[in-house]
C-alpha cells in the first residue's frame, strides 16, 4: 500500500502530524508512506524512520512570483512529480483549499475532513471521502482521529495506541556550543509581538539556570530575533546566542538539552516531540487545542499562561526546577525503527480492497473513533 500524507505547514502543524505517520506505520507495516510538505519544513518528517520520501512544495514562495514563468514551470514540475506516483490513498490532514488542490493533483483515493471539520469548508469538495472529526480536540488528536477513521482502524485505536512522534534527535555536532556539559534552550523569538515574554523574565530564568551549571542558549532566526538573543545572552553570565540554525541543527540542540523553555513557536513543539523537558509560555493564545504535547513514552511538558495571562518569571522558574528534577541528563540516542503492529495488516488489506477504485464522495462520522 502506498500512502501520501499532506500537511504542508506551518512548523508546529507539521510536528503535530508526525504521530499520524507513526500510527500508520504501526498499523500497516508494509506501507510506503510519502509526505508533501513545505520546503522550509521538509527536514522534520525526514527525522522519522518510517518516512519513505519527503516531497517538498513551495506554495509560500510561489505565491510571491506568480508573474514569473520560472515559477509556473516549477509548479508544473511539482504536479508532474505527484502525478507520476501510484498512490493508493492520499490523506490531507490540513483541510485547506491549497492542501486539497495538492491532494487533487495526486493519484489515489483522496481522504480528508468534511466541510464542518475542515479549516476551509471548500476543501472538502476535493476529497473522495470525508470524515466528521470534532473540532474541540487537540490538533494532534484530531489528526490521529482523521487518519484512524480514514483507514478503517479500530474505534479505540487512538485511545489505546500511545502517542508517538517517532523522532529522535540527530547527533549533537555544534562546535559553537563548546564543551558545555548541560545546556538549556531558551526560545524567546516568535512571529508576533504579543506572544513575546518580557526580556527581564528571560534574564531571570537564564541567570538561575547558569547558577546551576546549565548553559543558557538563546536561538534567533531573523535579524531582530538574533539581536534580541544577543542582548539576552549578554545579560546572563555564560549564556550563548546561537548562530542561525537549520531545522536539523535545531533538533539536535533541542533534543540533547536538559531543558527547553519557549514562547508559542514551532520549535517548542519540536522540543516536546523529541522528549526534552519543555515549558511552553503562552501570553496571547490559548494552549488548549494547540499547546505542546508530550509523547507517551517520555517527556515532561507543561503549558503555562494563556491568552492575556502571561506567567511570571517565578512561576516558570518553579516549574523549571520540577522539570530538571524529573529528567536524567540526556543521552545520545540512535534513531529507532518506527513501531510496527502486524496484527493490523489485514485491516489495511481490506481497506485497500474496498477503495481500490475512486469512490464517490462520502461523509463519515468519526466521533465514535474515540
Amino acid at each position: 500500500m502506498r500512502i501520501l500524507l499532506i500537511k504542508t505547514s506551518s512548523l508546529g502543524d507539521v510536528i503535530h502530524n508526525l504521530p499520524v505517520l507513526s500510527d500508520l506505520a504501526r498499523a500497516f507495516p508494509d506501507a510506503v508512506i510519502d509526505w508533501c510538505v513545505e520546503e522550509a519544513f521538509a527536514d522534520i518528517p525526514r527525522l522519522h524512520p518510517a518516512l519513505h520520501r519527503a516531497i517538498p512544495v513551495a506554495v509560500r514562495r510561489w505565491r510571491k512570483g506568480l508573474t514569473r514563468g520560472a515559477v509556473w514551470r516549477e509548479i508544473g514540475d511539482f504536479r508532474q512529480t505527484l502525478g507520476a506516483e501510484n498512490y493508493d490513498f492520499v490523506l490531507d490532514t490540513q483541510g485547506l483549499v491549497k492542501s486539497a488542490l495538492i491532494a487533487k493533483a495526486a493519484p489515489g483515493v483522496r481522504l480528508g475532513y468534511n466541510a464542518g471539520a475542515a479549516r476551509e469548508p471548500l476543501a472538502a469538495r476535493f476529497y473522495d471521502q470525508t470524515f466528521a472529526i470534532p473540532r474541540n480536540l487537540h490538533a494532534v488528536t484530531r489528526n490521529r482521529w482523521l487518519a484512524a477513521a480514514a483507514f478503517g482502524l479500530p474505534a479505540d485505536f487512538v485511545e489505546t495506541t500511545p502517542l508517538d512522534y517517532g523522532i529522535v534527535p540527530p547527533s549533537l555536532e555544534l562546535p559553537w556550543l563548546g564543551a558545555a556539559p548541560r545546556h538549556a534552550v531558551l526560545l524567546s523569538a516568535t512571529s508576533r509581538d504579543d506572544k513575546l515574554w518580557d526580556e527581564a523574565n528571560w534574564v531571570a530564568l537564564g541567570r538561575t539556570l547558569a547558577e546551576r551549571g546549565i548553559t543558557p542558549v538563546f536561538p534567533g532566526g531573523s535579524a531582530p530575533e538574533r539581536e534580541r538573543a544577543a542582548r539576552l545572552a549578554a545579560a546572563v553570565p555564560g549564556a550563548l546566542a546561537a548562530p542561525p540554525l537549520t531545522l536539523t541543527d535545531a533538533a539536535a540542540l533541542l533534543g540533547h538539552a536538559a531543558l527547553s523553555v519557549g514562547v508559542d513557536t514551532g520549535l517548542v513543539h519540536l522540543s516536546a516531540a523529541l522528549g526534552t523537558p519543555t515549558l511552553a509560555v503562552y501570553t496571547a493564545t490559548d494552549p488548549a487545542l494547540t499547546g505542546a504535547l508530550a509523547p507517551a513514552a517520555r517527556g515532561f511538558v507543561r503549558n503555562l499562561g494563556g491568552k492575556g495571562a502571561a506567567p511570571t518569571a517565578e512561576q516558570v522558574l518553579a516549574i523549571a526546577e520540577m522539570a530538571l528534577r524529573s529528567a536524567a541528563p540526556p543521552s545520545k540516542q540512535k534513531p529507532r525503527e518506527a513501531p510496527r503492529d502486524a496484527s493490523l495488516r489485514a485491516v489495511g488489506d481490506e481497506r485497500a480492497a474496498l477503495l481500490a477504485d475512486t469512490v464517490p464522495s462520502a461523509d463519515v462520522d468519526a466521533t465514535s473513533a474515540n
